[in-house]
């Protein structure tokens, strides 16, 4: 056999990689024994749920064990992403699994330096209670022309790309309910 230069890279490479193989522990002449695993997610629980992201609305498949999310996926039964998602979407996981998530309510009182935990009730009645202040403040009965218009201009509502349509109408009828007029959607934006 007359030994070119291609066929001394050959057998070069094809010994150098049976003994990177053989180092490793791989024995291709003996297999090894499968055992298949149980899925994680055959106990879990599923539920329907959107996307927090874009303003696209696509539809997740998110799986809960013991009251913990362990595995998102696109719903494929949904007519806007029919299963797929796009990278962020498909990352959604790590959110409700990242310890470096915030898991209490934080309050920052106005030329505070730092953030206090505070209880949700406290909160809420806090929101609601700045909103009220600020709704009897600046609270327009007419316009420079005398039409009545009940509307309060200092207040702005944003919806979320997460809500659904029966989320945003009872949004959009809490909001016209308290005079808001400058009320936009995150899709919009």
């Amino acid at each position: 056999m007359e030994l070119t230069r291609r066929t001394f890279l050959k057998i070069s490479g094809a010994t150098a990689a049976g003994t990177v193989l053989g180092g490793l522990g791989i024995n291709l002449f003996k297999p090894k024994d499968v055992y298949a695993q149980p899925f994680k997610i055959k106990y879990g629980k599923e539920t329907t749920t959107i996307c927090p992201y874009c303003g696209v609305g696509c539809s997740l498949i998110v799986t809960a064990k013991d009251g913990k999310v362990i595995n998102t996926e696109g719903d494929p039964d949904h007519p806007i992403n029919q299963g797929s998602l796009c990278t962020k979407g498909a990352a959604l996981y790590q959110i409700a699994n990242n310890p470096r998530r915030l898991a209490k309510v934080q309050y920052r009182a106005p030329y505070a330096n730092e953030w206090k935990d505070v209880s949700w009730d406290w909160a809420f009645t806090h929101i609601a209670k700045k909103i009220k202040e600020t709704r009897d403040k600046y609270w327009v009965t007419k316009d420079e022309n005398g039409n009545v218009v009940n509307r309060i201009e200092a207040i702005a509502a944003l919806g979320g790309a997460a809500l659904d349509n029966e989320e945003c109408y009872l949004y959009s009828k809490m909001s016209r309910s308290l005079g808001i007029v400058y009320l936009e959607h995150q899709a919009r934006i």
